[in-house]
C-alpha cells in the first residue's frame, strides 16, 4: 500500500473501504492497540507456487478451444491464411489484456479479479452486473462447453464411424463435472495436482501435433496455405474473433485466486507472461500443423479437428490424440471450476451473493458451497449441446465485462495516482484493448443479432436481481429469518463457517 494512501486512511474521518477492497485485512493488536494486518482464522491458504500458477493459466486456456475453435474461425474467415492471422491477432490481443490485468492484480490483491477491480473503481452496481454475467453465463457455460468437448473426444473411440448419441455425451459431461466438483471441495492441493498433471498431458498432445506439422512442412505440404475464398464481409470476420478468443479464454483466471498464490506481486506477472506467450506460440503452430494435412472442407466438416488430423497421419496410433484431448479438456474443466468458485466466494464476501457462498469448509479449508453452486449451474447448461451457440453467448458477455474491467486501469491512474503499483503499464495498451473490445462487441451485433440479443437480455436480468436482493436492505423480518434459517441449515450440512471479518 502506498505511503500516501496509508496516511490518508489514518487521518480522522478517512474511509476504510478502499483499504479493505484492495485486499488488506486489519485488526487491533491486543497489546499495543495498533492496527495490524490480520492473517489467522479459517480462510483460504496461499499454497500455489509460480509453477502452479502457470499451470492454472495454461490449463484453463488450453481446454477445448484449440480442438473446437479452428472450425469456427475458418467458417467465419473462409481461408486458411486469414484464419491463422486471426489466431495470431487473438494471441496478441490476449497478451495486452493480460499485461493490463497484471497491474490491476498487483495493485488490488483480492480474490475476484475484475469483479474486485470494478467494485473498487465503478461501484457496487456495475460490479454486481459483472458478477452476475460471469457467474450465471460465462463460467458455467464455459464449463459446459469444455465438458461436452471432453465427452465427444472420450467416446470417439467407441463410435469411430458415426456420431455418438447426444444423451451419452451429455451424461459423460455431467459425470466429469461432478467428479471434479468433489476434487475441488475435498482439497485445494488435489485440485492443483490434477491441474498440473493434465496440463502436461495437453501440452504433450499439442507438441506431438506440432512436431507432425513440422515434418509435413519439411515435405512441402503447403498447398492449403492460401487466401482462396477469403471472407469479405467485415462483420463475419469480426465473428471469427469470438471463436478465436474463446480458445484463449482463461488468461485472467489466476487473478481470481490471487489470495491463494504465494508472493503474488512477484509470481502473478511472471505466471501471466510465461503462460500467454507459451499458449500463443502453441496455438498458432497447432493450426499450422492442422492445415499441412487437412483441407478447408475437411476442417469445416469435422467436429473434432485433432481426431480427423490423427486419423489421416497416425494410422493405428490415432487413438492417442482423442485420449490426450480428453485429458486436456478434463483438466480445463478442473481449472475453470477451481477459479469460478472463487468468484462466488468473492461476491458473497462483498454481500452480493448469498452468505453461504462465502463460507469455508472447516476441515478442508475449501470454499465448498461456492464449488457446488458452480458445478450445479454448469450442469444446467448441459441442456444444450450446441457448442457454437454457447460460444457466441459467452463471447459477447465476456468481452463486454473484460473491456469494462480494463477501463478501470486508466480510471484508477487518474483517480488514485498515489496507490502503490508494482507494475505500471503504458496507457496506450489499455486504450488499444478498450477500443478493440468495443469493436468485437458491437460489430457481431450486426452479424449475429439473435445470439447477442439473448446475451444482452441475460445481462439485463441482473438489474432487477440487484435491486431486489442486494440493494434492498430493509426486507421484512420474516424473509430475513427464513434466509437465516436456510443459511444455518446449509452451514450444518456442509460443515462450513464464515471467513474472518475485515475490520479496522
Amino acid at each position: 500500500m502506498g505511503k500516501e494512501l496509508k496516511d490518508d486512511l489514518d487521518r480522522e474521518g478517512a474511509e476504510p473501504s478502499e483499504m479493505e477492497m484492495l485486499g488488506k485485512e486489519f485488526t487491533p493488536d491486543s497489546e499495543t492497540g495498533e492496527k495490524v494486518e490480520k492473517s489467522e482464522g479459517v480462510k483460504l491458504k496461499a499454497e500455489m507456487t509460480l509453477l502452479n500458477g502457470c499451470n492454472v493459466i495454461v490449463g484453463c486456456i488450453i481446454g477445448s478451444g484449440i480442438f473446437v475453435s479452428p472450425t469456427g474461425v475458418l467458417q467465419a474467415t473462409g481461408s486458411v491464411n486469414l484464419s491463422i492471422l486471426v489466431w495470431t491477432v487473438c494471441g496478441l490481443f490476449t497478451m495486452i489484456g493480460a499485461y493490463c490485468y497484471a497491474e490491476l492484480g498487483c495493485m488490488i490483491r483480492k480474490t475476484g479479479a475484475d469483479y474486485a477491480y470494478i467494485m473498487v473503481t465503478l461501484g457496487k452496481f456495475l460490479a454486481f452486473i459483472r458478477l452476475w454475467v460471469e457467474c450465471m453465463i460465462v463460467r458455467p457455460c464455459t464449463v459446459a462447453i469444455v465438458a461436452l468437448t471432453f465427452s465427444i473426444y472420450a467416446v470417439k473411440f467407441f463410435f469411430p464411424e458415426c456420431e455418438p448419441p447426444d444423451e451419452a455425451v451429455r451424461i459423460l459431461a455431467a459425470v466429469c463435472i461432478c467428479i471434479l466438483a468433489f476434487v475441488n471441495c475435498w482439497d485445494v492441493s488435489w485440485a492443483t495436482a490434477v491441474q498440473d498433471i493434465f496440463t502436461y498431458a495437453k501440452l504433450l498432445a499439442l507438441f506431438i501435433i506440432i512436431a507432425t506439422g513440422i515434418v509435413q512442412l519439411s515435405r512441402g505440404k503447403t498447398e492449403n496455405f492460401n487466401w482462396d475464398d477469403t471472407e469479405t464481409d467485415f462483420t463475419r470476420i469480426a465473428l471469427s474473433f469470438y471463436s478465436g478468443l474463446f480458445a484463449y479464454n482463461g488468461w485472467n483466471y489466476l487473478n481470481f485466486v490471487i489470495e491463494e498464490l504465494q508472493d503474488p506481486v512477484r509470481n502473478l506477472p511472471r505466471a501471466i507472461a510465461i503462460s500467454i506467450i507459451l499458449v500463443t506460440v502453441v496455438y498458432v503452430l497447432t493450426n499450422v500443423a492442422f492445415y499441412t494435412t487437412l483441407t478447408v472442407p475437411e476442417v469445416l466438416g469435422s467436429e473434432a479437428v485433432a481426431v480427423t488430423f490423427a486419423k489421416v497421419l497416425y494410422g493405428p496410433m490415432a487413438f492417442m490424440i482423442p485420449v490426450f484431448v480428453a485429458m486436456s479438456t478434463f483438466g480445463g474443466v478442473n481449472g475453470i471450476l477451481l477459479t469460478s468458485s472463487r468468484l462466488f466466494y468473492a461476491g458473497a464476501c462483498e454481500g452480493q451473493m448469498p452468505e453461504i457462498f462465502s463460507m469455508i469448509q472447516v476441515d478442508k479449508m475449501t470454499p465448498a458451497p461456492a464449488v457446488l453452486v458452480s458445478a450445479f449451474l454448469s450442469l444446467c447448461y448441459l441442456c444444450s449441446s450446441d457448442i457454437f451457440s454457447l460460444i457466441n453467448y459467452v463471447g459477447f458477455a465476456t468481452w463486454v465485462s473484460i473491456g469494462l474491467a480494463v477501463f478501470c486501469l486508466p480510471y484508477l491512474r487518474w483517480k488514485h495516482p498515489e496507490w502503490e503499483r508494482p507494475i505500471r503499464v503504458q496507457l496506450i495498451f489499455p486504450i488499444i484493448y478498450i477500443i478493440a473490445s468495443i469493436f468485437i462487441t458491437i460489430v457481431p451485433m450486426i452479424a449475429s443479432p439473435v445470439e447477442t440479443g439473448i446475451g444482452t437480455a441475460i445481462i439485463m436480468t441482473g438489474i432487477p436481481v440487484y435491486f431486489i436482493f442486494v440493494a434492498w436492505k430493509d426486507k421484512p423480518a420474516f424473509i430475513k429469518k427464513m434466509l437465516a434459517s436456510i443459511t444455518l441449515a446449509l452451514q450444518k450440512l456442509i460443515v462450513v463457517v464464515p471467513p474472518p471479518k475485515k475490520t479496522l
